[in-house]
């Protein structure tokens, strides 16, 4: 035996298969057996013991046909295998050893697997070519090895689970007649599986964790989950009492898994009808449905992690992926529930991932704001929290790496959760979250440092999102019980900040009109919330850039009024607590400022606020105006009189009567100055305040016959 050549080996091998179809196979099999025992193992070249392990595994064909138990001959031939997997294993042996090794180990593989597709019932010993030697060959493959590998595994186990489920659903009407009783093959595919679990299952854990994962691992990953659903007594220990959970923990739900994984892995059961019921029954945990959302929610977020020039064929794969894993967490039960709730229904084009995303969130915001029982409420708002997970800590790397894709898609989905969640955001159990958002996107420690420049991709990133955090953050602070005055003051903190960032030194017409801050406030129909916003804007501009220091004005007062009048421009707003808010400040910058154009704006920003009022008051005097500019003559006369005149000539110009109604503080205030001085009458300062009465119709003629008489 040990003299035979390749051509001698083979044509011994053909003639006991032969024997062994025509006459006894047993008898014909051992013979064959025997004298293959007779070549030493460690002599027989790769390429003689692939094909000595080829005629083997024929004759366990034959065997398996004629329902033969395979044990005896299978043991044999595991125990080779094992013997040349541990060598290939081996570190000392070297590399073109390895590469003739691979031959005669692939040889196995592809014939267990065409022993495991042709068996009606894997109940005759095939878990016996499931030996040890796969725990040492799997480590020790290449990329191309690792696939060969993986797809036998897969094989395997899909092979398994057909043959368990059709046992299961027929019963033993549908198994051949030398077939043991059910009990029996029930006991065998039990063997099948944990031989499985044993020799395959802690390879594929140990790689879960791989940044570059080859795409088989999911697909086995997979195969073993459905095994799991299947035959949950077979998984390992470990795995128990909940194996379903534990191994979608492994390979679907853990937050360090790679996305090329986890969105392969998840699409492949997400299909998968038995257990997709699985999850939405009682017999799951209750929040299965939810962390796969969230897995699918994270690998949203980190796709870009995962996508560069470099391989740009991972990120074309990853983005296939991920269109498929979107489309069928839309079609889960509790995603699908909500969205009709919400009335909100993907579309074709709503089926990409970054505008399903925007679809989930508003349908939880929708579905939100119709509760009405404290409980629904309570329930929606932690579910809510189980979906999106830590967040923050899913986008933390793009914050250290500064992607400028995926800092834009950062900050774009948070800004929409901001947004659409802000009522459920203002609750006590998710307001940590909200203010976490805040401190990390919006007030981070870098972009406070007055002495270095925050990233561009982060400020263009918040150019392009702010509108809907500061849209949803001051919802948030309107009806949180518990952190309503800190949000606030938070909210005007982020105003401000942003005001500043990205206001231009000096008024310049795109910088201003599409200014982030500016479009945040501005609604085509004035709404309650919108105009609490526009409220706190006009408070921070009064407050932080409208103040003068003594006489001297603020910086960049131009581009303040120029922002100032284009919110009041494009509002319709006519709520005079509102309109009044910066009023103080454009009476003074008219009476101080002598800079053409801070006159002009601030001129603009009067007039604009007049007469929005007095067309709402139906020509009216307001009194919140006429209190304004009462605490404006009182507070300024005596130092600025002629320039105080001059405001009021403006104002008396836009509303005669609005300013009719302050003539007797006027005349008062004129009196007690000249009593004051003690020079008797001030003629420059009758002349400017009767050039203002002949403004004010009959009310000013009148009072001038009246100083006339002093």
């Amino acid at each position: 035996m040990a003299e035979l050549s390749e051509s001698g080996l083979h044509n011994f091998l053909l003639l006991f298969l032969v024997l062994a179809r025509c006459g006894d196979l047993e008898d014909a099999a051992g013979r064959a057996c025997d004298l293959l025992s007779l070549l030493v193992p460690g002599s027989v070249s790769p390429t003689l013991c692939a094909l000595q392990w080829r005629g083997q595994l024929a004759l366990l064909l034959l065997f398996g046909g004629r329902g033969l138990d395979l044990a005896p001959l299978a043991s044999k031939l595991s125990s080779a295998f094992t013997d040349a997997a541990r060598e290939f294993y081996l570190k000392t042996t070297e590399p073109a050893r390895r590469t003739a090794l691979w031959h005669p180990l692939s040889a196995y593989l592809e014939g267990t697997a065409e022993l495991w597709q042709t068996s009606a019932t894997l109940c005759q010993s095939e878990e016996a070519l499931l030996g040890e030697g796969f725990g040492l060959l799997l480590p020790a493959c290449r990329t191309a090895e690792l696939n060969t590998a993986l797809s036998f595994l897969q094989t395997a186990l899909t092979q398994l689970r057909r043959v368990q489920q059709r046992f299961n659903q027929l019963g033993s009407s549908d198994l051949p007649s030398w077939a043991p009783p059910p009990s029996v093959v029930k006991e065998r595919h039990s063997a099948v599986a944990v031989a499985l679990w044993t020799h395959f299952f802690p390879f594929l854990r140990s790689l879960r964790l791989s940044q570059t994962p080859p795409p088989q691992l999911a697909d086995a990953a997979a195969g073993f989950t459905l095994l799991a659903l299947d035959m949950p007594s077979s998984a390992p220990q470990d795995l128990q009492p909940h194996p379903l959970q534990a191994i979608m923990q492994c390979f679907g739900w853990d937050e360090m898994l790679c996305p090329l994984l986890v969105t392969r892995y998840l699409s492949h059961l997400l299909q998968n009808g038995e257990l997709v019921g699985w999850m939405g029954s009682g017999s799951a945990s209750g929040s299965a449905q939810a962390l796969c959302v969230r897995a699918w929610f994270r690998c949203v977020l980190q796709q870009h992690l995962h996508k560069s020039p470099d391989n740009s064929r991972a990120g074309k794969v990853l983005d296939e992926q991920l269109a498929e894993l979107t489309r069928l967490v839309l079609r889960l039960p509790e995603i699908d529930s909500l969205l009709q709730r919400a009335s909100l229904q993907p579309t074709a084009s709503k089926l990409e991932p970054k505008p399903a995303l925007a679809l989930f969130i508003k349908s939880v915001g929708r579905v939100y704001a119709t509760l009405q029982l404290l409980a629904e409420r309570s329930s929606l708002v932690c579910k809510a929290l189980e979906y999106v997970g830590d967040v923050l800590k899913f986008i933390k790397p793009y914050l250290l790496n500064r992607s400028s894709d995926g800092l834009q898609l950062t900050y774009w989905t948070l800004g929409c959760v901001v947004k659409h969640w802000s009522p459920l955001l203002a609750t006590i159990k998710a307001q940590s979250l909200l203010l976490r958002i805040v401190d990390v996107l919006l007030l981070p420690h870098s972009l406070l440092q007055q002495e270095k420049a925050p990233p561009t991709q982060v400020l263009s990133a918040l150019r392009d999102t702010l509108p809907l955090y500061l849209q949803g953050l001051s919802v948030a602070a309107s009806v949180s019980q518990t952190q309503g005055a800190y949000l606030r003051q938070q909210l005007r903190n982020v105003i401000a900040q942003y005001v500043s960032r990205f206001l231009p030194a000096t008024p310049t017409t795109g910088a201003v009109a599409n200014h982030p801050v500016l479009l945040a406030g501005c609604e085509a129909t004035p709404t309650p919330r919108g105009a609490v916003l526009r409220r706190t804007i006009l408070q921070v501009l009064r407050d932080n850039f409208l103040q003068f220091k003594g006489h001297a004005p603020p910086p960049r007062l131009a581009a303040v009024l120029s922002f100032l009048l284009e919110l009041l421009r494009r509002n319709n707003d006519t709520d005079p607590d509102l309109l009044t808010i910066t009023l103080p400040p454009a009476l003074r910058c008219l009476m101080l400022v002598n800079e053409p154009q801070v006159k002009r704006l601030s001129a603009d920003c009067l007039q604009l606020i007049v007469e929005r009022r007095l067309s709402a008051a139906r020509d009216q005097p307001c009194e919140q105006i006429v209190t304004v500019l009462r605490t404006f003559v009182e507070e300024n006369e005596a130092v600025y009189e002629l320039q105080v005149y001059s405001v009021l000539e403006t104002v008396a110009i836009l509303s005669p009567s609005t300013v009719s109604s302050l003539i007797p503080v006027l005349s008062r205030t004129l009196r007690n100055i000249e009593q004051k001085r003690g020079l008797g009458r001030n003629i420059s300062l009758r002349n400017a305040y009767k050039s203002l009465l002949g403004l004010l119709g009959e009310a000013g003629q009148a009072e001038l016959v009246s100083l006339d008489e002093d």
